[in-house]
């Protein structure tokens, strides 16, 4: 399900320096389930690469719009997944804590 809503960040009007900082900076304050667009002059998959490779699996690219003279993508923070090693570890695992 996509959001009705999303924060749009035009990249076209950040300094080339400054874009990546700024659009990681927003991704990073995103909750599960949230998501953000971004407008840009060219396909952005040099930042689609640097996400996935930065957190991979956290997040879901969609494109709204494929150029020629803009692309919209909108991209969205996928809720946490637990590995079942992880889920054995808790101090719920065994039902002790979890009411």
């Amino acid at each position: 399900m996509l959001p009705t809503q999303s924060p749009v960040i035009d990249v076209r009007t950040i300094e080339p320096r400054e874009r990546h900082v700024q659009i990681f900076g927003r991704l990073d304050a995103l909750r599960a389930g949230e998501a953000l667009q971004i407008v840009n002059d060219h396909d952005p998959v040099p930042l689609r690469h640097q996400l996935e490779s930065r957190a991979p699996g956290q997040f879901q690219w969609a494109y709204l719009q494929s150029g020629p003279d803009q692309w919209r993508v909108l991209i969205s923070k996928l809720e946490a997944k637990v590995s079942a090693a992880e889920a054995e570890d808790s101090c719920c695992s065994g039902g002790a804590c979890c009411g």
